[in-house]
């Protein structure tokens, strides 16, 4: 009994790695309780070495529908909620105007 106790204590304290947080604006929310949420980043191009801005469109669960289209949003990664959502709402950094 004593080897599956330290074994589940282990389990616990074993630290899963950090989930990615990113920041965007929300562009879309039309759907119930999802909105849509553009980050753009700034890649390097692999060979021409050029900066380019990339955008990347994230489902984002948003419980309350409290999200406004033109908000500045910082979402986390999650277990996956439906087909495409993967993300929620951590907060709202800046409502839109």
């Amino acid at each position: 009994m004593s080897d599956n106790a330290t074994t589940t204590e282990a389990a616990s304290s074993a630290e899963r790695p950090a989930r990615k947080v990113r920041e965007g604006i929300v562009t879309s929310n039309k759907m119930d309780r999802t909105a849509i949420v553009t980050v753009t980043e700034r890649v390097r191009h692999p060979r021409y070495n050029k900066t380019m801005q990339q955008d990347k469109k994230l489902y984002v669960h948003d419980e309350n529908d409290e999200l406004n289209v033109g908000d500045r949003v910082r979402v986390m990664e999650t277990r996956p909620l439906s087909k495409l959502k993967r993300w929620r709402v951590l907060e709202i950094v800046e409502r839109a105007r």
